[in-house]
């Protein structure tokens, strides 16, 4: 439940930022209403991964919740982009923290035989509230108006937080908070146990950064004019198979069920970037959410099979850091491809076909990488 309301309070927001910052003049940066935030949630995974392994799980998972309330609370009050720009970068510590937090807590309370269900349960949840919150957050705003549905996105944030109140918290030793844990080492960056996980995870998520960014023109370009179908099907098919692929990775392994999700996705990046008709592209994006539905809880689930008891925090915010570069790295270098060829669809997507299947013989060499 807490996912959900967490992932509903800021995604809500998403659709309507864009008008918003023009109201403010500064409609030609819309380029960094997502980029600032997703930078902030990259910057603060080692903290919260050092802090949910000292102070607690509860307490991360809180504060992303309050941030996610207290910045809402606070656009209405925005006159300059300055501000506005401050306020998305401070918004951003709220998906670095309460993510982790989660994530680390249902680790704790899953035995290991039911792990990759837990996480792909928890995944599910959050995925719904992220496909909720536009549709929700647009409607709000065009009938009551934009402060209304800062203020609804404000409640989510809320309730996500206290939810989490009436949990016991499940760090056997904790340390009471002080400013030297926000001191982070070079140890704190990264875990090394799950260096494995972390490597597929940046190279599968290349893929998701690549749609997000050119998905919206291919299909316009191919005549789907309702573009917001697309995302639909691709949600459809990855909420569908998270329970099924985290049960899987339960009863069959991490690995083998990561090989059929890196062939699902290296196979259907392939058919998006050769897609001329409609038909193949919503083919290829119904492919792609069964393959991406299945790779953040198996991955979850096997970084914390990896991690040590006292540092699976971190563990599993090296695993965050991964997915959001694989994310940010895919979103500019499509970016970039498209922009130097406005038709440049098929060099992008194979290339997040070419790394899907980097990561497919990377797992079918695990054997031999772990002998060496």
């Amino acid at each position: 439940m807490s996912s959900l309301l967490f992932f509903a309070s800021f995604n809500m927001l998403i659709p309507e930022l864009p008008a918003f910052l023009t109201g403010l003049d500064g409609g030609e940066y819309k380029g960094y209403i997502i980029s600032l935030f997703t930078l902030t949630a990259l910057i603060s995974r080692p903290f919260s991964g050092k802090l949910a392994d000292n102070i607690g799980r509860k307490p991360v998972i809180i504060f992303g919740g309050a941030v996610c309330m207290i910045c809402s609370l606070l656009y209405p009050m925005l006159t300059t982009v300055y501000w506005f720009f401050v306020l998305r970068f401070v918004h951003g510590f709220s998906t670095g923290f309460t993510p982790t937090g989660q994530s680390t807590y249902v680790s704790d309370i899953i035995p290991a035989d039911r792990r990759g269900e837990a996480m792909g349960l928890l995944g599910m949840l959050g995925s719904v509230g992220m496909a909720m919150g536009p549709a929700i957050g647009g409607m709000i705003a065009r009938e009551y108006g934009l402060n209304v549905m800062f203020y609804l996105s404000a409640t989510c944030g809320f309730t996500a937080a206290v939810v989490v109140l009436g949990m016991k918290e499940t760090l056997a030793v904790k340390r009471n908070f002080s400013f030297s844990m926000l001191k982070i080492s070079r140890h704190d960056l990264f875990e090394p146990r799950v260096i494995l996980p972390c490597i597929i995870m940046g190279l599968a998520m290349y893929a998701y950064g690549a749609m997000l960014t050119l998905i919206p023109d291919f299909g316009e370009h191919l005549g789907i004019h309702r573009k917001e179908l697309l995302f639909t099907y691709f949600m459809i098919a990855s909420l569908a198979v998270r329970l099924i692929a985290g049960k899987a990775s339960d009863k069959y392994g991490r690995a083998p069920v990561m090989v059929i999700s890196t062939s699902v996705i290296m196979v259907s990046m392939l058919m998006i970037s050769v897609s001329e008709t409609q038909t193949l592209l919503i083919a290829g994006m119904i492919l792609y959410g069964l393959g991406a539905g299945s790779v953040s809880p198996t991955l979850l689930a096997w970084a914390t099979d990896l991690s040590e008891e006292r540092h699976k925090g971190r563990a599993l915010a090296s695993l965050y850091i991964f997915m959001e570069l694989g994310i940010g790295v895919g979103a500019l270098a499509s970016g970039w491809f498209f922009a130097s060829d406005g038709t440049g669809f098929f060099i992008p997507f194979m290339i997040s076909s070419v790394l899907a299947g980097i990561a497919f013989i990377t797992l079918l060499l695990k054997p031999l990488l772990q002998k060496a």
